[in-house]
């Protein structure tokens, strides 16, 4: 597999996982939003992602991260009693995000490790190929 490949695939997998931490993010800061209604209510939002085939007959066979898109939760809010909240309903309900704070924080430490491993998979290839640069000077 020629290095630039890997940095490729690693690459892709860096986007894909700031993608992921960006969602995660907004998720985050938006995790104790109130609305009146279910329709403006926010919904945590979810990345898409998909494996993208690189030709498996050549030397440069792999695959890549592509990011489809990013979807929000098919979870209902949650609806809450509170008449005297000030974004109540005429029915004396609130809906409460989707996010579930924990469940972010386990993605995010996830993205995190992820990102980690592709920085140190294009680490080691840009030191391999340091040290054919090495070996070739030394012939």
């Amino acid at each position: 597999m020629a290095f630039s490949t890997i940095y490729d695939i690693a690459g892709s997998a860096m986007t894909a996982q700031t993608v992921r931490l960006n969602t995660v993010a907004s998720n985050l800061a938006n995790a104790d939003v109130v609305s009146g209604s279910e329709q403006a209510g926010y919904r945590a939002k979810r990345p898409v992602f998909s494996t993208v085939m690189i030709d498996l007959n050549s030397p440069a066979a792999g695959a890549k991260v592509k990011i489809e898109d990013v979807i929000d939760s098919d979870e209902p809010l949650r609806r809450r009693y509170e008449p005297n909240h000030p974004k109540a309903n005429k029915d004396g309900y609130v809906f409460h995000s989707t996010v579930n704070a924990v469940e972010e924080m386990a993605d995010m430490m996830a993205a995190s490790r992820s990102f980690e491993t592709s920085v140190d998979v294009m680490s080691r290839a840009r030191s391999m190929q340091q040290s054919i640069l090495r070996l070739g000077k030394t012939s």
